[in-house]
């Protein structure tokens, strides 16, 4: 028994102590990566993905596999059976937040009592005051305020508004830039078709496509390349839903 229970130990020993084929496929948000290097630092062998992600290595169990891409953070992985999903090796990467210019706060409601400026700031002065007059006050006690009195600090700060309104040139818009002129200037056609899987004659109708989407016109002012991105997967799936239905 003790035989055969070595037997297995060193069978086992000598199958992990030998490099195999390991294949995998590299996606960000369930899309495929081109072109991310992929690096056994134990070999130091190097390969490519392809156009669909996919990969083949030289590796053997506990060697380390490192992916390398421009736009994405660097992963490490050490190669143990518990990765591989049906024989192949899928890794997820994470986009760099490096490009994010800026962070956009959306579905955060904003209290509006009228579209009428001057009419809200009067409400909020009464409102101001009656929450003035309400609050307890100490009896005998100058604490130097004006009772009912009028907001002079905000006052006095409409005032040096208007001063310095009257000072300052009148500055120049900025021009405005199509939404597809912005898309291509940071991701060409050979993105769009090895990433998101287009022809090259549907790139033209995919962009009139995610220009009919009001939130492409607030993506070009911004100029934001990491919404942008999220934006093009956004659309490409529902771009080809589209075309399946028709």
């Amino acid at each position: 028994m003790r035989t055969k229970l070595l037997s297995i130990v060193v069978i086992l020993h000598t199958i992990n102590s030998f490099s195999q084929q390991v294949k995998g496929t590299v996606r960000y948000n369930k899309y495929a990566i081109p072109d991310v290097e992929v690096i056994n630092s134990n070999t130091k062998q190097l390969t490519v993905t392809d156009a669909r992600g996919e990969f083949t290595i030289e590796a053997k169990t506990n060697d380390n596999l490192i992916f390398v891409s421009k736009q994405y953070q660097l992963k490490k992985l050490v190669i143990n059976p518990a990765l591989y999903t049906n024989g192949v090796l899928e890794v997820d990467l994470i986009l760099n937040a490096e490009e994010l210019n800026e962070v956009v706060v959306t579905n955060m409601p904003s209290i509006k009592l009228s579209k009428d400026d001057s009419w809200e700031q009067t409400k909020l002065d009464q409102y101001t005051l009656e929450k003035r007059t309400a609050a307890p006050k100490v009896q005998g006690v100058y604490t130097g305020e004006l009772v009912n009195g009028a907001d002079i600090k905000r006052i006095g700060g409409m005032l040096l508004s208007l001063f310095l309104k009257d000072k300052e040139p009148a500055k120049k818009e900025a021009p405005e830039i199509a939404f597809k002129d912005f898309a291509l200037s940071k991701y060409d056609t050979a993105y769009l078709i090895k990433t998101l899987d287009l022809q090259p004659e549907e790139i033209g109708l995919f962009l009139e496509f995610c220009d009919a989407d009001p939130k492409s016109k607030t993506i070009a002012a911004n100029q934001n390349v990491l919404s942008l991105m999220d934006f093009l997967f956004e659309k490409n799936t529902a771009f080809k839903n589209l075309a399946t239905a028709n």
